[in-house]
C-alpha cells in the first residue's frame, strides 16, 4: 500500500471523529474527503463504540468494581433525568467508582446528586469529586523511604528528557538488549512475554524500515496503572519510547491511547512537545492516535489495524508484528508500563532491577479496587501477596471472600489462595494469569455469579466477532450463568457444557480475548461450586 493509501485509511477514524461520529450522512462526508469506499468508513466506523452510537454522550460504567459502589443507581438516575446515557465497561476508573464518561472527559466519583445538579443537560454534568482541566490525579500507594527502591516512582517529578536516551546512545542496540536480559523485564501489559526477545525479534529483520508502537488502549476491568503512569510519569513513557526508537532503528513512534484517556492525552502531547522543542531526540517523530472504543484494540495486532485505519480485529499470528507489523514492517510494540521501566534499568543496570523482585524481576504497578479501604495504583516488589498489597492499601472492608488477580480475564480466586505469590508463573499454576495485575478484593457481601455475571456480559459485549469459537462462546457463556442464576437449584443443566465450550474457545480463539473469557466463570465453578444452582 502507498504511503498516499495508508494516510487515507488511517484518517478515516479521525475524521469520522471530527464529524460527531456515524450521524446522518457522515460515512459519505468521509468518503468524499478521504477517497476511501463509503462501506468501508461505514463498516470501520460502525465497530467502535464512541464512533458508533454518537448520541450517547454520557456513558456509565457498569464494570464490576463500579458495580460495587452503586453504578446501576447513577444510571437509573441518569436515565430518569432523560440524559443521553448508556451503560459501558471500563473506564480505567475503578479507584474512582462509580467512573462516568461525558463525551470523552473521564468524571471519577459521581454520585446520583451529581446527576440530579445536571437536570438533563449532559454539558453540566459533573462530579464534586472531579479534577481541574489539567489533570487528574487518582489514589496511589505511599511513598516509600528510598526512591532506589522504586523503578516507576509515581510520586516523583519529571525529569529534564535525555538523560537515559543518552546512556543508551553510549550502550548501543547490543548494549541495550544485554540491559533489558539482565534484567528479566517481562511485558507488564498481560502476557508476561521478555522484553529482550521483542526487541532482537526486530532487530533480526532484514527490513530496515521499523516502528516502534506503544499499546496505551488500557481497557481490562480493575486496571488503570497506565492511566497513572501517562498522568505523573510522562517522561518515562516518551524516554522509553525514544530508547526503543534509537535501538532497532526506528524514526516513527506511535502512542495508541484509548479514547476516554482525554486528560492523559494533553499531558503526554505536552510532553511530545517538549521534546520536539528542545531536539533532544533528534530525528525520531512521535505520532498521537486515539482509540475510539474498543477493548479487543488491547490486543497488539488489533491495535494495529486500528492505526492503519480499519477495524480492530486481531490478525493470524505468525507473522508476529517484530515480523510484519505496522504496514508489514518489523514492528516493536509495548505498553506503558514495560516502555516506562526502561530508561530506569539503562541508568541503573539490570541486576539493580531484577533484585528488586522476589521470584521474578523488578517491581510491579498493582491496581486494587473493589473491597479495600484504599483503591489504588502500588508500586510494590513483582511476587508480592494479596494480604501485603491490601496492607499497603489500608486493609480489607468487611469479610474478604475472594479475589481477581489480574483483572476480569483472570478469573476469581478464593481467600485460601490469599498467599499465592502476585507474579506471572505462581498464578499460572493455580489456573489463572498475573495479566494486567488489575486486582478487584470481593467481601462476602457479594454473590459470586453476580461478580461472574458481569465479567461475561463485558467479554461477549467486547468480542469482535471474527472468530466464532469467541463470538459463539463468550454468548453462550453469559447465557449459561443468566439461565442458572433464574432458575437456581432447578438448573442442573444450565451450566453442563461449560467446560466443553471453554475448551472450545481456549483452542479455537484466534486471541487472547476468547481464551481468557472464560475464566471467571470456570474458576468460580472450581472454587465456588456452592454459588451455582448445579
Amino acid at each position: 500500500m502507498s504511503n498516499e493509501k495508508n494516510e487515507r485509511a488511517a484518517s478515516v477514524t479521525e475524521k469520522l471523529r471530527e464529524a460527531g461520529g456515524l450521524l446522518d450522512e457522515r460515512s459519505r462526508d468521509v468518503a468524499r474527503a478521504t477517497g476511501v469506499p463509503e462501506a468501508t468508513v461505514y463498516g470501520v466506523g460502525s465497530f467502535y463504540h464512541l464512533l458508533a452510537r454518537p448520541h450517547a454522550k454520557v456513558r456509565v460504567c457498569t464494570g464490576l468494581s463500579c458495580q460495587l459502589a452503586g453504578a446501576d443507581d447513577v444510571l437509573a438516575a441518569a436515565r430518569k433525568a432523560g440524559l443521553p446515557v448508556e451503560g459501558v465497561s471500563c473506564l480505567a476508573g475503578c479507584d474512582v467508582p462509580p467512573a462516568v464518561l461525558r463525551e470523552r472527559r473521564v468524571l471519577p466519583s459521581v454520585t446520583v446528586a451529581d446527576v440530579e445538579r445536571a437536570g438533563g443537560d449532559w454539558t453540566k454534568l459533573e462530579s464534586a469529586a472531579a479534577p481541574g482541566d489539567t489533570e487528574w490525579r487518582g489514589a496511589i500507594g505511599p511513598e516509600r523511604d528510598d526512591p532506589d527502591t522504586l523503578v516507576l516512582n509515581l510520586f516523583g517529578a519529571p525529569r529534564p528528557l535525555g538523560g537515559a536516551f543518552a546512556r543508551a546512545r553510549e550502550l548501543g542496540p547490543d548494549g541495550i538488549v544485554a540491559a533489558l536480559e539482565t534484567a528479566g523485564l517481562q511485558g507488564r501489559g498481560g502476557a508476561g512475554f521478555p522484553a529482550h526477545i521483542k526487541w532482537n525479534g526486530v532487530l533480526s529483520q532484514a527490513e530496515t524500515t521499523r516502528y516502534v508502537v506503544l499499546n496505551a488502549d488500557e481497557g481490562e476491568p480493575g486496571t488503570f496503572k497506565d492511566r497513572e503512569v501517562m498522568l505523573r510519569r510522562p517522561d518515562l513513557v516518551l524516554e522509553g519510547l525514544a530508547i526503543a526508537a534509537q535501538a532497532i532503528g526506528a524514526r516513527d513512534v506511535y502512542l495508541y491511547l484509548r479514547g476516554e484517556f482525554e486528560i492523559p492525552w494533553g499531558i503526554v502531547e505536552r510532553m511530545i512537545a517538549d521534546a520536539a522543542k528542545s531536539g533532544v531526540y533528534g530525528d525520531i517523530h512521535f505520532h498521537l492516535h486515539a482509540g475510539h472504543g474498543a477493548y479487543i484494540c488491547g490486543e497488539e495486532t488489533a491495535l494495529l489495524e486500528a492505526l492503519e485505519g480499519k477495524r480492530g480485529m486481531p490478525r493470524l499470528k505468525p507473522p508476529f508484528p517484530v515480523e510484519v507489523g505496522l504496514w508489514g514492517k518489523p514492528t516493536l510494540i509495548h505498553n506503558v508500563e514495560t516502555i516506562a521501566c526502561v530508561p530506569s534499568i539503562i541508568e541503573k543496570g539490570g541486576e539493580w532491577f531484577r533484585a528488586l523482585g522476589r521470584d521474578e524481576a523488578g517491581t510491579k504497578l498493582y491496581c486494587v479496587s473493589g473491597h479495600v479501604q484504599r483503591p489504588g495504583t502500588y508500586e510494590l516488589p513483582l511476587g508480592v501477596t494479596l494480604d501485603e498489597l491490601v496492607e499497603a492499601a489500608g486493609g480489607y472492608v468487611g469479610t474478604p471472600k475472594a479475589f481477581s488477580p489480574g483483572g476480569a480475564s483472570s478469573g476469581f480466586l478464593p481467600m485460601s489462595m490469599r498467599d499465592t505469590p502476585l507474579d506471572f508463573k505462581s498464578l499460572g499454576k493455580v489456573g489463572s494469569m498475573l495479566g494486567s495485575s488489575g486486582v478487584v478484593v470481593l467481601n462476602d457481601t457479594v454473590d459470586i455469579r453476580e461478580a461472574v455475571l458481569h465479567q461475561m456480559r463485558f467479554f461477549h459485549d467486547e468480542s469482535c466477532g471474527q472468530c466464532a469459537p469467541c463470538r459463539i462462546g463468550t454468548r453462550y457463556l453469559k447465557e449459561s450463568v443468566e439461565k442458572d442464576m433464574r432458575e437456581g437449584a432447578g438448573s442442573a443443566g444450565a451450566l453442563a457444557n461449560v467446560a466443553e465450550a471453554a475448551w472450545q474457545m481456549n483452542e479455537g480463539s484466534i486471541c487472547g480475548l476468547g481464551q481468557a473469557a472464560p475464566l471467571p466463570l470456570t474458576t468460580s465453578l472450581e472454587h465456588f461450586p456452592e454459588e451455582f444452582g448445579a
